[in-house]
């Protein structure tokens, strides 16, 4: 089927609307052939009901009756390693250019080497836009070009840098018209795939101003929906960006603009330090000797540890793929201080389980808890995770609908105690560190 065409490679931008790698594509003088991959290299390492999968495949089955209904085109879904699919494209159709939005993962940096490297042998030009950040790379660092590892001065310089550029909005939806006419492209359904639905759902995303308004109100009590869910669908792009930073310019209140920025500071800092994905930013911390215990893994894992919020925010995890964010730095800390768990082990349980994960953040998150991080916590900051409670859900709602055994003979006793706990994390980590 030889007909000269622009591809566009939908990846971490699942919308029709504000795109900017669709929208430059659209731009062109050629019709444009919307593709996506299924990437095996990401798929054979996933559970076959993983929920972010159907979220996915559900995702792209929108689009693509979308295309078919509007504008007589549709979108190629293919599964495979994107380097043979590519070759396969090449084969199939006059490639004159293929066009993508960035990927800053260090798994997504070396892929996208190789199909560079591949268009270039076969004289294809390869086009990538920004469009899941504001600011990426090297454009927020301090004035000596060094990049920033305490959140709060890169906090401010991104804001000034955003004085200077202010929001653009891409139009890609007005462009469509230009998409391909042809509404037979292959299709997969989960089964292709070797996966089963999931029972699990993607909630929708909040970003209505009464809740920004109170975000710094509510965001800290797990009993109450005071977030905005907004992490699965800025994850997989299904919104964009710049819609989520606009209306969070909308409110007095800029806690919610601080959060965005906070995912993009964790975003430069994996860009600038790719070796934090298995490696301690604070290399002397991975001298810690973590004792590493698999049955009290599986106590954590299972939210049977006999701390009631520490339970209750990992039986949310296992039941819904999501957890409060409070919630996370405290099921976290416990691993990491009170069991002496390598956080890399934890880190790769929420990289399975997360609907919203992403490894920037994952990673960063994580080496906060151990200490080991950018910005991280004192490693002598220790959470009690009874003045949590005390804090964070008194009236023990959140428990209470988590763990329904709470409270009666059902429920384990601690697997540790606290004070003990404690001592033995500041006696192995100062070990460590001195």
């Amino acid at each position: 089927m030889s007909k000269a065409v622009h591809v566009f490679w939908f990846r971490r931008d699942l919308r029709l609307e504000d795109n900017r790698g669709l929208f430059e594509a659209l731009s062109g003088d050629l019709p444009v052939l919307p593709v996506f991959i299924f990437d095996t290299e990401i798929l054979e390492d996933l559970p076959r009901d993983d929920a972010r999968v159907t979220f996915l495949h559900d995702r792209l089955q929108e689009m693509r009756s979308r295309m078919q209904e509007q504008y007589g085109s549709s979108l190629a879904i293919y599964q495979g390693k994107p380097v043979e699919v590519f070759r396969n494209l090449l084969a199939s159709w006059e490639v004159r250019a293929v066009y993508t939005n960035h990927d800053y993962e260090p798994y997504a940096r070396k892929r996208d080497e190789q199909i560079r490297e591949l268009l270039k042998e076969a004289g294809v030009a390869f086009h990538t836009f920004k469009d899941q950040v504001i600011f990426e790379k090297d454009e927020v660092v301090k004035d000596d070009g060094d990049p920033y590892v305490v959140y709060t001065p890169y906090m401010r310089k991104w804001k000034e840098a955003f004085k200077e550029v202010g929001l653009t909005v891409f139009d890609s939806g007005s462009r469509l018209s230009r998409l391909i006419e042809h509404s037979r492209l292959p299709n997969l359904d989960l089964g292709d795939l070797g996966f089963e639905r999931s029972s699990i759902e993607v909630p929708g995303y909040e970003l209505g101003e009464k809740l920004i308004d109170a975000y710094e109100d509510t965001r800290n009590f797990p009993a109450r929906e005071g977030t905005s869910r907004l992490g699965p669908h800025l994850r997989f792009g299904t919104v964009s960006i710049r819609t989520a930073l606009s209306r969070a310019l909308n409110s007095e209140n800029e806690t919610f603009w601080n959060e965005l920025i906070w995912r993009e500071f964790f975003m430069q800092i994996l860009w600038h330090f790719p070796h934090t994905v298995d490696q301690a930013f604070r290399k002397e911390y991975d001298r810690i000797e973590w004792r590493n215990d698999e049955a009290e893994f599986e106590k954590w894992k299972k939210g049977e540890t006999g701390y009631a919020l520490v339970d209750a925010g990992m039986r949310q995890l296992n039941s819904s793929g999501y957890m409060h964010n409070r919630v996370r730095m405290l099921v976290a800390s416990f691993l990491c201080k009170h069991l002496l768990i390598d956080w890399r082990w934890g880190e790769a349980y929420f990289a399975e389980k997360l609907l919203d994960y992403e490894l920037a953040s994952n990673v960063g998150n994580w080496q906060w808890a151990a200490g080991s991080g950018v910005d991280a916590a004192p490693y002598f900051r220790i959470f009690n995770p009874m003045t949590q409670v005390d804090k964070f859900d008194r009236e023990k709602a959140y428990i209470r609908k988590w763990i329904p055994e709470y409270g009666t003979e059902e429920y384990p006793d601690k697997m540790v105690d606290h004070k003990a706990a404690r001592e033995r994390c500041l006696q192995t980590y100062k070990a460590a560190l001195n």
